[in-house]
């Protein structure tokens, strides 16, 4: 078995050689002259064009669907919420795996899938072309811009074309597990555009592939999802005023998968909510108490009070 041996190894050596889309493998210390970023503007209005709609509903419906639940096992609540309500909206969630995208889209009543695109950051899917091109079709992304730049498409653009929003405020994936802070995006354009936000809650998507892992953990997780009833913004209000809005009410949504609605709405009317970012406490402890397996709260004979539609 020495020749199988030494062929995993040639292979993983060329591999860690290779240069992978146009990332270079060269340290920006060891360069003598750092030439200033350029942004590369990559347009996705044709992914929300009909042939490219039938292509990423082939791509969910026969691809991603499938090999997702074989991965993971979910469980959804609030949907009822998007009966009372027209689009366009902006979803916003908390973000802490890349399995939180599929798992929004996948929870999402078809209607509303169809219609909704994902703003994704335009450094890390959209740096190079296979990469751009697969998360356009596949999830109907389009860049934005964290670091600024140019964009071909702003999120006003989509909005006004009738397209719901799914947005993570806190720009990237959480390191542990906890809610980061919300940045002003979301609020913003909802205030400018006038539509609701609707506020998404999820767990188990750290547990199940955290930061740093390319592929779901073995054993099926149990991901939760729920929807929670929108956020409107009033009249004179401004996007530094909204933004608090939208997190306590991620944060309510969260304290409600953890107990009972009854028991967070009276912690919320008390302004007694656990705080998202979770406890001051060593980085492993968090790290560790987020990967933790969600419960089945079914299994364990427990009925929670209040509960809204579910949805397996």
């Amino acid at each position: 078995m020495n020749w199988l041996r030494d062929g995993v190894a040639d292979v993983r050596t060329v591999a860690d050689g290779w240069r992978w889309g146009r990332r270079s493998q060269v340290p920006r210390s060891a360069e003598a002259f750092v030439p200033p970023a350029r942004t590369t503007v990559f347009r996705t209005a044709w992914a929300r064009r009909p042939a490219a709609r039938v292509a990423r509903e082939v791509a969910q419906r026969a691809g991603l669907e499938p090999l997702f639940r074989s991965q993971v096992r979910t469980h959804v609540e609030g949907l009822d919420v998007l009966e009372r309500l027209e689009g366009p909206v902006i979803f916003v969630a908390n973000h802490a795996s890349h399995l939180d995208t599929p798992l929004i889209l996948l929870s999402l009543p078809d209607e509303w899938r169809r219609r909704t695109a994902v703003a994704a950051a335009a450094d890390y899917f959209f740096d190079t072309w296979w990469r751009a091109v697969g998360s356009a079709v596949v999830f109907n992304t389009f860049p934005i811009e964290r670091r600024g730049g140019t964009m071909a498409t702003t999120p006003d653009e989509v909005l006004a074309d009738g397209w719901c929003l799914v947005i993570f405020p806190e720009g990237t994936r959480s390191p542990d597990g906890f809610v980061g802070k919300f940045q002003l995006g979301a609020a913003h354009l909802a205030v400018k555009n006038g539509v609701p936000v609707v506020p998404i809650a999820h767990r188990g998507t750290f547990a199940a592939m955290p930061r740093g892992q390319s592929w779901p953990s073995p054993g099926r997780r149990r991901l939760t999802v729920r929807f929670g009833d929108p956020v409107r913004p009033q009249p004179g209000e401004s996007a530094r005023d909204l933004a608090p809005r939208i997190r306590q009410a991620v944060a309510t949504l969260l304290d409600e998968e953890q107990s009972t609605w009854w028991e967070a709405r009276r912690r919320q009317a008390a302004g007694s909510t656990p705080d998202p970012a979770g406890p001051d406490l060593a980085r492993w402890r968090r790290v560790w108490e987020q990967t933790a397996p969600v419960a089945d709260p079914g299994a364990a004979g427990r009925t929670r009070a209040w509960a809204g539609r579910r949805r397996s």
